[in-house]
């Protein structure tokens, strides 16, 4: 009788089980090839990481949680080493999946080839070219000790060839992230919307911005924080701007004694479906986030990146999306062309169209 391979997924932040939900659901249609273990290693560690979130994401819960969030860059992963180690002796999986540049891809990636197992990468070959971002930092280790590059954008080929990694080991295959985001558009045409807390802000504001922040090159210098604070507060004189504040964030602005203008309405985090709900229907998105450049292509809203740089060109070239860094009076500027109808329609990418789960089980199926 054939053996059942092992397969350990790792996932340590909101945005890694949205990607990772995917990928389960289709191994799960396919269970005689491989079967998989879920590790979470805690690196968000809030109360929304419960049993609801994976719920909604239509996975089980994880069947190791590691628990060691917070700390430094450093401690962070060393401790994620340092547990998820034990994890994989405890069950030596034939493969470990990571997917995309957080410390625990990094950490668990690490582990895995130590411990002479094989690595593969979701979102492999992705660079910004910004050193400075820890992001960057892990994309690039990871990316030189994996055995299976599954990317997202033809970019990712272009710079793992570059970079040295063999060809056959490479495969474009589209973007589980996208997957995801389909799965829950359809999801949200089916429910009782109305429910949802962002349905009550939209009713009430009619036309709006959406905003989010958390990147530390943003929020953790007092003068780029104040740069960006301004240009908020001038375009919410003209359109109100709907910002789910991340504790990070929120913790910088009280520690730096800046305040927001009152037409920025501030809420705690939003669950995947209630954020969705909300800038699907945005005039704008103003945000630093990676995953939002790529979902706000995907569904063709006009999104403004508040970085110099991007991993993600693809949003650039084809999308929606257009980098307009920290200066008030280019970000200003681009939000009125938006609004005034300048804005970028572009096209959703090619291989995103909802199947790169069923791409990487297709190959895994034969590794």
């Amino acid at each position: 009788m054939k053996r059942v391979k092992e397969l350990c997924l790792v996932a340590g932040t909101r945005p890694n089980f949205m990607k990772i939900a995917p990928l389960a659901r289709a191994l799960a249609r396919r269970p005689g090839e491989w079967r998989y273990s879920l590790v979470h290693t805690g690196q968000h560690f809030d109360r929304e990481m419960n049993d609801v979130f994976f719920e909604d994401l239509e996975i089980p819960a994880p069947d190791v949680r590691l628990d060691f969030g917070g700390a430094t860059h450093a401690e962070q992963t060393a401790r994620v080493m340092t547990g998820f180690e034990k994890a994989v002796r405890a069950r030596r999986p034939d493969m470990v999946v990571v997917v995309g540049d957080v410390n625990s891809t990094l950490a668990c990636g690490i582990v895995a080839k130590k411990e002479h197992i094989a690595l593969a990468h979701i979102e492999a070959g992705l660079r910004s070219g910004d050193m400075t971002m820890p992001e960057e930092v892990n994309r690039r280790v990871v990316d030189s000790i994996s055995d299976v590059f599954y990317v997202t954008e033809k970019s990712g080929v272009e710079n793992l060839r570059r970079e040295g990694r063999p060809q056959a080991a490479i495969r474009f295959v589209g973007h589980v992230m996208i997957d995801n985001l389909m799965h829950q558009v359809e999801k949200l045409g089916r429910i009782d919307a109305d429910a949802l807390s962002s349905s009550n802000i939209k009713k009430r504001l009619g036309d709006y911005a959406v905003l989010t922040l958390h990147r530390a090159g943003n929020v953790d210098d007092p003068a780029v924080l104040t740069r960006l604070a301004a240009a908020i507060g001038e375009l919410a004189a003209e359109l109100p701007i709907v910002f789910p504040v991340h504790p990070r964030t929120r913790n910088s602005l009280e520690r730096f004694g800046l305040s927001l203008s009152q037409r920025v309405i501030t809420t705690p985090p939003l669950g995947y479906l209630d954020f969705l709900n909300l800038w699907k229907d945005a005039r704008v998105v103003l945000t630093d986030s990676g995953g939002i450049q790529e979902e706000t292509t995907a569904l063709g809203v006009p999104c403004l990146t508040l970085r110099e740089n991007t991993e993600r060109p693809i949003t650039l070239e084809e999308g929606t999306n257009e980098l307009v860094g920290t200066d008030p009076q280019a970000i200003v500027g681009a939000a009125r062309r938006v609004l005034a109808g300048g804005g970028r329609t572009g096209r959703r990418p090619e291989l995103w169209d909802g199947r790169a789960a069923e791409r990487i089980v297709a190959h895994l199926a034969g590794f």
